[in-house]
């Protein structure tokens, strides 16, 4: 049996990865985030509350699992603070915390500089989440980021001054504020001692684990179509939530990873710019939305909504060699009349499943539908697949048949109970 199991999204994020997550992870020992920022949530709702988790790994609702925040993770030590006293003050103990030593920090610059990248962007904005996250990854990458290790070692304040002096040049040369070095150094120091004992060598603490027999879940963020490298570039993030990035995020070996389950929802959104073939930018688009509660954990914007989107699932169980889809807002999708499942592209007369992260070929192509019938019911409290509605089989038929994945998890209801498993 495999000792890692990974859970990704399939399209733009926001798919409801947390719910999914969270049933694995009771079942994990520890639960490891590998890539991204504070510019992705999950949210979890257990007895009434909600938790919105933006850093930490949503495992850790589940008494006794260990949560780890991996090397491929930026942290913006405040927010990271933030949600460890939240949990605190719930009753969730953080004991079982554990952050990489190799983990970028985010500094106060780095935000200034993703909103001064922005604004510069004219007709071309990617829509950050300004947060942070794209220039962090660029001093990584740039090798003068500031990794946790050093937030807690001799040489912070040296290395702090140097970064944030050399930042302020390009602030002043655009007119931006400057950033004050002593008071942003006594900051991160302040920061550095409540972290310093959960900052450890992760990649050496997994590998224990693993020889020990203890399962292992890997949370994505974002999702496949946001991936740096394999998303609709430039309107992706910077980093790697598609499969690559849970070996490179963590140091988990390839070997060890068994099964790979893809999150969709049952339709499709997407916050920010970029192609978006079957969204709805219309009364469809927004009922859906409403249905939905589609607004961003992170900025509670509005997320474009529109149709599921069958070329680019499939597109993404190829990307990930995901063995299992994950299909949630069932129960969302069923309150519609008539349904529409995009089950192939039109481009330049020729209907092929062909997709394509490039702008312009997109921008030649036209969805072609196939059309379901809705109004699916009260279905929450449904435990067996083959007690759903006619119609919603007939709906998860078709998308099983043209992706050649089955569906292990379906979600009927927002609740954590809410959940068909096969």
């Amino acid at each position: 049996m495999s000792k890692v199991d990974v859970v990704l999204g399939t399209f733009y994020g926001d798919e409801g990865k947390g719910k999914i997550i969270d049933y694995l992870s009771s079942k994990a020992d520890v639960s490891v985030r590998c890539s991204g920022g504070n510019n992705a949530g999950h949210t979890i709702k257990v007895d009434d509350k909600k938790y919105a988790f933006h850093l930490i790994p949503s495992g850790i609702l589940n008494k006794g699992t260990i949560a780890i925040i991996g090397n491929g993770v930026v942290i913006d030590p405040k927010v990271l603070i933030d949600e460890m006293n939240m949990l605190t003050k719930n009753g969730i103990s953080v004991d079982n915390l554990f952050i990489s030593d190799k983990a970028h920090i985010i500094f106060p610059y780095h935000i200034e500089m993703d909103k001064l990248l922005e604004s510069n962007r004219g007709t071309r904005k990617i829509g950050t989440t300004a947060r942070g996250i794209g220039p962090a990854y660029c001093d990584k990458y740039e090798r003068s980021g500031i990794r946790a290790e050093d937030l807690i070692g001799p040489h912070f304040k040296e290395l702090a001054t140097i970064n944030i002096n050399n930042k302020n040049k390009i602030f002043w040369t655009y007119g931006n504020k400057l950033l004050d070095v002593d008071s942003t150094i006594k900051d991160y120091e302040e920061y550095a001692k409540i972290l310093k004992p959960h900052i450890v060598d992760t990649v050496n603490l997994i590998h224990k684990y693993l020889a020990e027999g203890k399962k292992v879940l890997c949370e994505g963020a974002q999702a496949t179509l946001l991936d740096i490298d394999f998303g609709s570039y430039p309107y992706v993030t910077s980093s790697s939530p598609t499969i690559g990035g849970v070996c490179t995020g963590t140091g988990i070996g390839a070997k060890d990873i068994g099964e790979v389950y893809g999150v969709l929802k049952a339709y499709s959104s997407r916050v920010g710019e970029g192609p978006y073939i079957t969204e709805q930018n219309n009364e469809i688009g927004d009922t859906i939305r409403e249905l939905g509660h589609e607004y961003g954990t992170t900025t509670k914007r509005p997320r474009r909504c529109g149709w599921l989107d069958l070329v680019a699932l499939k597109y993404s169980v190829m990307i990930n060699g995901i063995t299992g889809l994950c299909i949630n807002h069932i129960d969302t999708i069923g309150k519609l009349e008539n349904i529409k499942l995009c089950v192939a592209y039109n481009h330049n007369g020729d209907v092929n499943m062909n997709f394509s992260t490039n702008a312009d070929y997109i921008a030649d192509c036209t969805p072609v539908y196939e059309e379901f019938e809705g109004n699916f019911g009260d279905i929450s409290g449904i435990t067996k697949r083959e007690n759903l509605p006619e119609n919603a089989k007939k709906y998860l038929n078709r998308i099983e048949e043209l992706v050649g994945v089955p569906i292990k998890f379906i979600g009927t209801g927002a609740g954590r109970e809410d959940m068909i498993v096969e």
